[in-house]
């Protein structure tokens, strides 16, 4: 990793005051490519399969027990149809470090915080520390094991994201500026009729929308119902009818419409599942050691580009490196030169103001995280994939949290800065 990132985001410090984040009809794929998720032999092998689980509607809503919750978010691949990416014929080996972190505290808002602390008070479920490609530390809680796929929730929007960057590099999308309606002619009629491709990976479209999870009301649930529905074209049905609320590329308004519409207009590009692309560039080419599922939107449907996606805990840390890695994967670079920096990096709104959000990611608000060029891919119930290029470290959190947001007693970030600090601090002492 060159040292350009951190120094060029360092002097965005004094330029920005970046609020907190939140808490982001296609034919059947051939079996080559992937399989669904109902038969007995997958069942079979799945060491959670026969679990009770709870109703989609109740995650949202905050309404699951705590072990039902748990089961739950290890099983979402049960509550919808789904398509399943093929695990790699060569998994990427990750050795484990001679020295693994053990204990440790780090302050959080003036208290003295221990890493079992923050495992129990934030409902942790998996916890999975990579440093220049090695496991520091790998633990599992509430019975989970290696074995185990775990839901991503908003961290699906950052891999749509980056599929989307896998399409500029081969040409399927001709330039980031393109206008949505090239792509989905469907919604030309539509408040989305002048956005661009960057203003959807930005959130800046001007569509109206409310992200209240568990508001049954909000443009969020709506989207969640038309889902449940399992109707083709239900989807973009309810995007297509939102109205206008500001000028294309002018505001920043978190939406899941947004990446739904980028998974669409991804698929009518890659003429193919967003499944099986993700399978043929990224997860076969880097070496995924197991199968991972994504929701669809109706049987044979299109990927729910902005969650349901499920994978082990080592995958994501996988998929973590391969971002470090800037897209390299079996000595080919899957995404166009620069993308990961351009993807975590604050944005531009056209009039020229910043907003603290890149491309489906998130950058890291603070004064270290911008040396470092941190960002981050965040779900709702404490799921994230936290990268430090500057540091090489890759973190995975799973979260069990039954509220969608404001589970959280220990602040996450605080966690990865400390961790962060005492790796670096152990490689500067070799």
């Amino acid at each position: 990793m060159t040292p350009i990132r951190p120094l060029l985001i360092a002097l965005l410090i004094s330029a920005i005051a970046l609020p907190t984040s939140p808490l982001a009809s296609a034919p059947p794929v051939a079996q080559a490519s992937t399989t669904t998720t109902s038969t007995a032999q997958v069942k079979n092998s799945y060491p959670h399969a026969k679990e009770s689980i709870g109703k989609v509607r109740e995650i949202y809503d905050g309404a699951l027990s705590p072990a039902i919750a748990v089961n739950t978010f290890r099983n979402i691949d049960r509550l919808f149809p789904s398509h399943r990416i093929l695990k790699s014929a060569k998994p990427k080996a990750l050795p484990v470090a001679a020295k693994s972190i053990s204990e440790f505290y780090f302050i959080d808002r003036g208290r003295r915080v221990s890493l079992e602390q923050y495992l129990e008070w934030n409902q942790v479920a998996g916890l999975l520390i990579l440093k220049d490609g090695q496991i520091h530390l790998e633990k599992y809680r509430y019975g989970n094991s290696a074995q185990t796929r775990w839901m991503s929730m908003s961290i699906a929007k950052s891999i749509t994201s980056t599929l989307i960057g896998a399409a500029i590099k081969q040409g399927k999308i001709q330039r980031i500026d393109d206008l949505v309606i090239k792509y989905i002619p469907e919604l030309k009629d539509s408040a989305y009729q002048q956005a661009t491709i960057r203003d959807v990976l930005m959130m800046s479209s001007g569509v109206r929308w409310n992200e209240a999870y568990s508001d049954p009301r909000s443009d969020r649930r709506k989207l969640l119902e038309a889902q449940i529905a399992q109707q083709a074209g239900s989807s973009m049905r309810v995007l297509a009818g939102l109205p206008q609320a500001f000028a294309p590329g002018s505001r920043f308004n978190y939406s899941t419409g947004e990446t739904q519409v980028a998974a669409q207009l991804l698929r009518n590009a890659i003429g193919m599942p967003l499944s099986a692309y993700l399978q043929e560039r990224i997860w076969s080419k880097y070496g995924m050691e197991a199968d991972a599922t994504w929701w669809l939107d109706a049987p044979n449907g299109i990927e729910i580009g902005g969650s349901g996606f499920s994978a082990t805990l080592r995958d994501y840390g996988r998929f973590g490196l391969f971002m470090l890695g800037g897209g390299l994967a079996a000595k080919e670079l899957i995404l166009p030169t620069a993308w990961t920096y351009e993807a975590g990096t604050p944005k531009r709104l056209r009039q020229g103001d910043f907003i603290p959000y890149g491309y489906l990611w998130w950058p890291v608000n603070s004064e270290q995280g911008f040396q470092d060029g941190a960002y981050m891919a965040i779900g709702i119930h404490g799921q994230y994939l936290y990268l430090n290029p500057r540091n090489n470290i890759v973190i995975v959190v799973w979260g069990a949290q039954v509220k969608p947001t404001g589970g959280a007693v220990v602040d996450d970030q605080a966690f990865f800065a400390a961790v962060s600090a005492q790796l670096a601090e152990n490689k500067a002492t070799k």
